[in-house]
């Protein structure tokens, strides 16, 4: 069980030692750390950082996240990563309105000017909600 400081992320570790840091401005040195943080960031409804980690050319004007949406655990299927692109394979479960759901994505990252950003994901299979 997830304990209250437990990393949104699944990690294991505490939140203050594992996705904050990067949530207060450190760069994620990997496409995955970019990844786990931004799940963090859907957890917790950090708006900014989402579209701050997002890039610009792919970035939506604004991001409305929806409150009845609630996360409830990640898991990270493969990632791999070079010194300018990456990609994360992952299954993200949520529930809203009492209906269990899940987004199985492949999302691609690139690295420009020692940061990582999220470009873009695709679905992997069936409905899932789009990030």
């Amino acid at each position: 069980m997830v304990q209250a400081a437990d990393c949104p992320c699944g990690s294991g570790r505490p939140y203050a030692d594992c996705c904050a840091p990067y949530h207060e401005g450190l760069a994620a040195p990997t496409p995955e750390t970019l990844m786990r943080s931004r799940y963090a960031a859907f957890v917790l409804a950090k708006v900014d950082y989402l579209l701050a980690t997002w890039h610009p050319s792919t970035r939506p004007a604004e991001l409305v996240l929806d409150a009845r949406l609630r996360w409830l655990g990640l898991e990270v299927r493969h990632s791999r990563g070079g010194d300018s692109e990456g990609e994360v394979e992952f299954v993200a479960r949520c529930k809203l309105n009492g209906k269990a759901g899940r987004l199985h994505e492949v999302s691609r990252f690139v690295c420009e000017e020692g940061r990582w950003y999220y470009v873009a994901g695709v679905m992997q299979e069936g409905k899932s909600r789009r990030r």
